[in-house]
């Protein structure tokens, strides 16, 4: 049987290559992939059938640094864990013989997801600054304590075990080119903020516990929602894979930073690797389908489109004196309240 085709967008730039695991790599170490949606894959598109709704997939950064360096993988990173999710059904994988550990977390606790759908809405239709303070408060108020209690149990459970914090990419680049959402410059420069303050916290926790954090914002600089080359999806069918790094972007983007942070040698994914990584499903699926009972506790909340054919959303207009059916209508109310509301800071 032939190699599937690989994705131009992946492998132009690295098809030549070809990368072994690292001298010093003894294969059949324990790698466990801890975290929200970030790490499990949601995004690329494409899932292991596992029984979950944790949106795994052999195309994010975990499966393809396994298969890079001979690890043996446990894929327990779920979409739409919080915290306590990792720590009730996820913490289970660690033990003494675990070799590396990565780790995303967090988004879901302070209700990002909620953040952004708020902000696609029009101005007229909601108050973004408003929900963006909310999370910031959430992140510096909430959230340190959950992340230490968390690091703690798990250097507890994987004493050895080398540990990367692996953050969150700055979403989006000034320009909103996704039809249906209306992210303005100003919206846009507010949720990068956030993503910002939520790196800064997380990594300060990662400090704390003696953890490297893995800061992805250089990386995926240039890369954001609709730059030319996108690392991140913007508005997608399905709709759960919006906002989330695509196959790209784990495997140009994560891929690198994190097998650097774990084991000292960055890993550049290759033909070689994605052939390798696609002879894992099977086993990866089994494995992972062993957790379908407990993986049903986690659940993930989505992004949910502005709905302007909804009863709110033509009150709002009502009141803000929007014709629905004139999409110039639509953005003239969305920034004159927009500015409004800056001003009512």
């Amino acid at each position: 049987m032939m190699p599937p085709r690989i994705p131009t967008a992946v492998a132009a730039p690295v098809l030549p290559v070809t990368v072994l695991p690292a001298p010093s790599a003894v294969a059949g170490e324990s790698y466990v992939a801890l975290g929200d949606s970030y790490s499990s894959g949601t995004g690329t598109r494409a899932y292991i059938a596992d029984g979950t709704d944790c949106r795994r997939s052999a195309d994010a950064y975990p499966s393809l640094i396994a298969s890079a360096k001979g690890f043996v993988l446990s894929l327990r990173a779920c979409s739409g864990a919080k915290v306590a999710d990792v720590a009730a059904t996820q913490l289970g994988a660690l033990g003494p013989t675990t070799s590396y550990v990565s780790l995303s977390v967090g988004g879901n606790d302070v209700a990002f997801v909620s953040v952004l759908s708020e902000c696609a809405k029009p101005a007229w239709l909601s108050n973004c600054t408003a929900a963006v303070d909310r999370t910031r408060a959430l992140i510096t108020g909430l959230l340190p304590g959950r992340l230490d209690r968390l690091y703690e149990q798990v250097r507890v459970r994987a004493p050895r075990a080398a540990v990367a914090i692996v953050g969150y990419p700055r979403l989006f680049n000034g320009e909103d080119c996704n039809a249906g959402t209306w992210f303005s410059p100003r919206d846009q420069a507010g949720l990068n903020a956030t993503v910002d303050l939520l790196n800064r916290t997380t990594a300060a926790a990662a400090t704390r516990a003696g953890f490297v954090f893995v800061d992805p914002t250089v990386a995926f600089t240039g890369h954001a929602v609709c730059d030319d080359v996108e690392w991140l999806n913007g508005l997608s069918h399905p709709v759960s894979d919006s906002y989330h790094p695509n196959r790209v972007g784990h495997a140009l983007g994560y891929v690198p930073m994190v097998s650097a942070a774990l084991t000292g040698s960055r890993v550049t994914v290759t033909a070689e690797t994605l052939w390798t990584t696609e002879q894992t499903i099977p086993a990866l699926s089994e494995q992972q389908a062993a957790y379908a009972d407990v993986d049903q506790r986690t659940r993930a909340e989505e992004f949910v489109p502005p709905d302007l054919s909804s009863p709110a959303a033509r009150a709002a207009a009502a009141r803000a004196g929007v014709d629905l059916s004139d999409p110039a209508s639509i953005a003239r109310a969305d920034r004159a309240v927009e500015a409004a509301q800056t001003r009512g800071r």
